[in-house]
């Protein structure tokens, strides 16, 4: 039988007694009004704004959450392009962040190099200009997607910034270098013809108005980040330990170090990561095309998308009788079950009924490995949102929220942010979603 919304009957959220409330008061219940699950404020704020990279919560909200828990040492498993290291850092608290999509680390890598010379970056920047504007690289041999969402002109100009970069690199530090390989990097789109979808994915076929010349995109986007290195530089401190690793693997060397976690983890709402970069890793030479993205990308990150399962070749069986899925198996069996009958109707046959299982599967191990890393009293918010594939309804909060308790933490609470799926007009199913913070004590 599918479910939808308003039939699924599951358990009330478990909340057990505990010392200390839920945050409610100062800063966090301020924030809680406003739009923790979105990245937009971001860019509006100095390094945050560098990259625009969707998948991310307000930085405003982060520091209000710090400030209201005042933990030793934050941790973000999936922390994306850094939004929370950098939150920390203004905060002037130790902070940790693991991120498993290797393009993205990266990101957040050189966000986090804000507190590098900026005299030396604005040297270098003069001298790869300098090269650039010299060569005329032969672009015949770029991929299929470079040569549809660029100009000739553009892209023979983004190539010989790319490749005097590539020239003068070695000679350079390691932050200065990270800083300005993403300054190229964020200037791709905005130097493209291509339009961008709603989550960064790329539309060749359909332009837009506003297309920036790549020399002076680049000498813009320096200008911006030297001066807000330097507000950085003034106001906050280099705290922030990035790693670029699985947030399902175990954290011995954080055993009961953290106090607060904050983080928003992949929904299962289909969306590709790894698709997401896509134009970026193209024109760094990283993969010729979607093809690539399972092995460069996609088997380092959470099974959040039906490639990704389809790619896996995943039994639906084996993923459900894993251990760590005990605590939700015969509910999460039932909606699984639902979704595999339901795509036998569909063209696509998208692998959603693996894929939501695989999802909880490593979210459990996501939980596992935090249990271990946290102390007793710690703290943790997941941004999250619910899902329904085919129309079939998936209760995030609540199987989270049952896969943390199975674990050892004491007790959860969901409060919503925003309804998603309301307005029906071209959706594919009318079933009403939601937004939220997923709140769970150690």
């Amino acid at each position: 039988m599918v479910h939808y919304a308003p039939q699924v009957q599951l358990p009330l959220p478990i909340c057990l007694e505990r010392s200390a409330p839920l945050l409610t008061t100062g800063h966090v219940a301020e924030a809680r009004i406003g739009t923790s699950g979105t990245f937009s404020d971001n860019m509006r704020l100095p390094i945050h704004r560098w990259y625009r990279y969707s998948a991310g919560f307000s930085a405003d909200w982060v520091r209000s959450v710090i400030r209201e828990c005042k933990p030793s040492a934050l941790l973000d498993p999936f922390v994306g392009s850094g939004t929370s290291l950098l939150a920390a850092e203004e905060e002037g608290i130790d902070s940790y962040g693991f991120e498993a999509h290797p393009f993205v680390a990266r990101i957040a890598r050189a966000k986090l190099s804000w507190n590098a010379s900026v005299k030396e970056l604005v040297s270098w920047t003069a001298k790869l200009l300098q090269q650039a504007t010299s060569m005329s690289p032969d672009i015949s041999g770029e991929t299929p997607l470079l040569l549809k969402c660029y100009s000739t002109e553009a892209l023979r100009k983004l190539c010989a910034i790319r490749e005097s970069f590539l020239i003068l690199k070695e000679e350079m530090s390691t932050s200065v270098g990270e800083l300005l390989w993403l300054a190229i990097t964020s200037i791709l789109r905005p130097c493209s013809h291509a339009g961008t979808a709603q989550w960064q994915y790329v539309l060749p076929a359909k332009g837009k108005a506003r297309v920036l010349e790549p020399y002076d995109a680049f000498k813009t986007k320096i200008d911006t980040m030297t001066a807000d290195m330097r507000h950085f530089q003034r106001s906050a401190t280099p705290s922030g330990t990035l790693m670029a690793r699985d947030a399902r693997e175990r954290l011995e060397f954080l055993d009961g170090k953290i106090d607060l976690v904050v983080t928003s983890p992949p929904y299962p709402n289909n969306y590709d990561y790894g698709d997401s970069t896509r134009l970026e890793m193209c024109f760094w030479h990283e993969i010729r095309g979607w093809g690539d993205l399972q092995t460069t990308v996609r088997r380092f990150l959470v099974r959040s998308c039906s490639q990704h399962a389809a790619a896996e070749k995943l039994k639906l069986d084996d993923v459900l009788a894993a251990p760590q899925l005990e605590p939700i198996r015969r509910d999460l069996s039932e909606i699984c079950r639902s979704l595999e009958e339901e795509r036998s109707h569909h063209g696509g046959k998208k692998s959603y009924h693996t894929m939501v299982a695989a999802y909880f599967a490593d979210i459990a191990s996501v939980f596992h490995a935090l249990r271990g890393a946290c102390s007793a009293g710690s703290r943790m918010c997941f941004v999250i949102g619910d899902s329904a594939p085919y129309g079939v309804y998936v209760p995030v909060d609540e199987f989270m929220g049952r896969l943390a308790l199975a674990v050892g933490f004491s007790g959860f609470s969901f409060e919503k942010i925003r309804d998603r799926n309301v307005k029906w007009k071209n959706r594919k199913h009318r079933v009403p979603l939601k937004e939220g913070r997923l709140w769970i004590e150690g």
